[in-house]
């Protein structure tokens, strides 16, 4: 095959692959060096490319059609598994609130911006169960399998139709309910803690509520934030494979044309 004939299918797929490592968790990550993302996104193209017969393309409008949906392509998919992945920060973002933690918020290294304090941890021990679960491997295995389900020659995706559109809201929701039942133990305790601070500044006038409960707040959300670990693990879990399956879904939706 001479190199005019499979030059646009391996740009086309390098596109695909790198607009998949700029969004995908853990791979888009600020602490990654760009030369390691560029080099990966370059095998990927590389392994895939030898695994598949792929059609000869011309180089004309419709090609670049296609490097248009082929970005589209990584950058929505991965874009919703970050999102859902961000009910983490959410869940750290509500027990911050309650504690009294929010003014302390932290730069975040992986994405540069500013997140919670309890959020940043939370999602440090979340990263390292996603790589001790292989879920990392998951999404490669998402990004390879793809032109499955997405075929390289289709030129336009179905943003439009109403089963996107319904995934997309989806994915946002249960970033929500994920998040809220993540911090429901620790927001709902030092709620009742705020109760009984309420209730003692009413009965007893001297004693400086103020004071007494800022640091009374801290310890209790701390403690019941180390007894919810576990159960917190165990959202993760559910958290990575809600991820992985809407990320199947959405695809299996754009190459439903």
């Amino acid at each position: 095959m001479e190199f005019q004939e499979w030059a646009p299918a391996f740009v086309l797929i390098l596109v695909r692959m790198s607009a998949f490592i700029l969004t995908l968790p853990f791979f888009s990550y600020q602490t990654i060096p760009g030369q390691i993302k560029i080099g990966f996104a370059f095998f990927m193209t590389w392994i895939i490319f030898f695994t598949q017969d792929w059609p000869v393309l011309e180089i004309n409008y419709t090609y670049m059609l296609l490097i248009v949906k082929e970005a589209l392509v990584g950058l929505t998919v991965g874009l919703i598994a970050i999102i859902l992945l961000y009910a983490i920060q959410t869940a750290g973002g509500l027990i911050d609130r309650q504690m009294g933690f929010l003014i302390a918020s932290v730069i975040d290294p992986q994405t540069g911006q500013q997140s919670p304090l309890i959020g940043s941890y939370l999602y440090t021990f979340a990263l390292l169960l996603i790589l001790a679960l292989n879920a990392h491997h998951l999404m490669i295995d998402g990004a390879f399998y793809s032109y499955q389900l997405i075929p390289m020659d289709q030129v336009f995706l179905p943003f439009g139709s109403e089963e996107v559109v319904n995934e997309a809201a989806g994915a946002v929701s249960s970033m929500f309910i994920i998040a809220f039942q993540m911090s429901m133990p620790v927001v709902g305790s030092v709620f009742l803690v705020d109760v009984a601070l309420g209730m003692i500044a009413r009965t007893v006038p001297q004693v400086n509520v103020f004071v007494v409960g800022l640091p009374l707040k801290i310890m209790v959300g701390m403690i019941i934030l180390f007894l919810t670990m576990a159960p917190f693990f165990v959202l993760v879990e559910y958290l990575t494979e809600v991820v992985i399956e809407t990320m199947r879904t959405l695809m299996e939706l754009y190459g439903s044309v």
